[in-house]
């Protein structure tokens, strides 16, 4: 009787140890993941690879590779961009444009810089990258209830015509950030079906398809981007560089060198205030005009979760559902890449990675498992996977 009763409590004594070291482990992983957050105009503090616990011969072939793989377009992107998408009829030069710098970026872990090549406070068009900013400025429109939830029907807070008739009175806020709309019409001169069109077939099928299902087939087009950034224009009511000027950069403390453009047509009225509506890309010029080092800011609030320092920023929950593989494309959620098995991904590299990407090398990559951030700028978009793949070796 006294041995079972010495084995009972030895056998509570092992689960609740069990328990209390779960919940240290778990506390810990939830706790130690941001160590240092940079001040607004300071150096970027630094520490060497070994203190850090990563191979420095690794990671210095890393940035050598970076510096090497520079984008083979021109460094005026005015030309780059017209020969880019010099197939799509119609296509101009609408916004903005800026030439480039040469290959740059950084590398951060637990927040310190542990790494960094080029020019990381020059400021460049960062194309589509810009997407993933339009997406966390209609996350925040979410979060403040401005937006009930992403699943509601545009229609219900866009009603001036834009999302009329029986295809596009179906499409959500979601289907807006996942890409998967098949928006039809025209904005700001740009028609819909004129944006990446197929290399293979007659152009009058295509401009004259039948529509697919909203939330069924995913295809990358920037005039339906342009109709997201409308609309979540429409619910705050007040330009979208102002919203995430005071609503995100400034509280991360980016410089004041950043730039968010619009098409010079790209007007509106709203309250009686004339509102430029701005892009989601540079595909025709404009989109977003950025440091690496404001990148990486963005980048480390993401990594944390959406806080900076002691305040919540964006909400850890919007997170989670911005970075869920969407149904029509596992690789892609709103308006983030995901890493996932599927068409665009990176070999012999975390599955849990996910990241922002632009026209002529621009990321912004998120790495949760080890604590990362990388900004690459200017590499050549083919070479991303290989570069990632011998910086994963540094880390392991």
């Amino acid at each position: 009787m006294l041995i079972k009763l010495i084995n009972a409590n030895c056998n509570m004594f092992l689960t609740r140890a069990c328990f209390i070291f779960v919940l240290l482990t778990s506390f810990s992983h939830l706790t130690a993941q941001i160590q240092y957050f940079p001040e607004r105009n300071a150096t970027w503090e630094t520490k060497s690879p070994a203190d850090v616990k990563v191979d420095s011969e690794w990671l210095n072939d890393a940035v050598e590779f970076a510096e090497a793989n520079e984008y083979s377009g021109s460094r005026d992107l005015r030309i780059a961009i017209l020969k880019g998408f010099a197939r799509e009829p119609f296509h101009e030069i609408l916004g903005p444009t800026k030439k480039r710098g040469g290959p740059a970026g950084l590398i951060l872990k637990d927040g310190y810089l542990i790494a960094k090549w080029g020019d990381t406070k020059r400021v460049d068009m960062t194309f589509s990258v810009t997407k993933s900013f339009l997406s966390t400025v209609t996350g925040l429109a979410v979060d403040e209830g401005l937006i009930k939830d992403e699943t509601d029907f545009v229609k219900d807070y866009v009603w001036d015509g834009t999302f009329a008739g029986e295809h596009n009175s179906k499409i959500t806020w979601q289907h807006l950030l996942q890409q998967n709309s098949d928006w039809s019409g025209e904005i700001w001169g740009g028609k819909d079906w004129a944006d990446r069109p197929p290399r293979e077939g007659d152009l009058d099928d295509w401009k004259n398809r039948k529509y697919k299902e909203p939330g069924t087939h995913m295809e990358y087009n920037d005039v339906r981007v342009n109709v997201l950034a409308y609309s979540a224009l429409q619910v705050w009511r007040k330009p979208l560089p102002q919203v995430l000027k005071d609503e995100v950069m400034d509280k991360i403390g980016a410089s004041t060198t950043w730039r968010w453009f619009g098409y010079d047509n790209a007007w509106t009225t709203i309250d009686g205030l004339k509102m430029k509506s701005v892009t989601g890309g540079g595909h025709s010029g404009a989109g977003l005009f950025i440091s690496a080092e404001d990148m990486a800011r963005f980048g480390l609030l993401f990594l944390n979760n959406g806080k900076w320092k002691n305040e919540q920023i964006i909400s850890e929950n919007w997170i989670k559902r911005a970075i869920k593989p969407s149904k029509p494309n596992v690789n892609y959620g709103y308006m983030w890449w995901l890493n996932k098995k599927g068409p665009r991904h990176w070999e012999n590299v975390s599955e849990d990675i996910y990241y922002a990407a632009g026209f002529g090398g621009n990321f912004i990559i998120i790495d949760k498992k080890t604590n990362v951030v990388v900004v690459t700028r200017w590499l050549e978009p083919s070479k991303v996977g290989e570069f990632m793949q011998t910086l994963t070796k540094a880390f392991n």
